[in-house]
């Protein structure tokens, strides 16, 4: 089993940072895919990044595409995602997720909630206008 644990979230003017990180434990998660995912208020969950269990290839949504940034510690058994120039509508609780699919895998998948086997219980992020 694993165990995931999200912490970082908070709130945030418009244009801020704010980095989450995603702490795994019972189980090394160095072999697993990683990702994030977020469910804006009143809306589905949604894909946000995700990252191979070796860090080489990382994927995005267009909505995120060049503000945020998927990074893995696998020493340390965590997950980062780094969110720079926040928009009102990155509000969201973030989830952490590990998959068993390790290797680079098409976008199809490491999008789909389905892929993934261990969620984390999320995290508040609020970006206020």
């Amino acid at each position: 089993q694993v165990h995931l644990v999200e912490s970082g979230g908070g709130l945030v003017q418009a244009g801020g940072s704010l980095r989450l990180s995603c702490a795994a434990s019972g189980r090394t998660v160095s072999s697993y895919g990683m990702g994030w995912f977020r469910q804006p208020p009143g809306k589905e969950r949604e894909f946000v990044a995700a990252i191979t269990w070796n860090g080489i290839s990382t994927n995005y949504a267009d909505s995120v595409k060049g503000r945020f940034t998927i990074s893995r510690d696998s020493t340390k058994n965590t997950v980062s995602l780094q969110m720079n120039s926040l928009k009102p509508e990155d509000t969201a609780v973030y989830y952490c997720a590990a998959a068993r699919f390790g290797g680079t895998v098409s976008y199809a998948t490491v999008s789909s909630a389905t892929s993934y086997n261990y969620w984390g219980q999320g995290t508040q992020v609020t970006v206020s206008s």
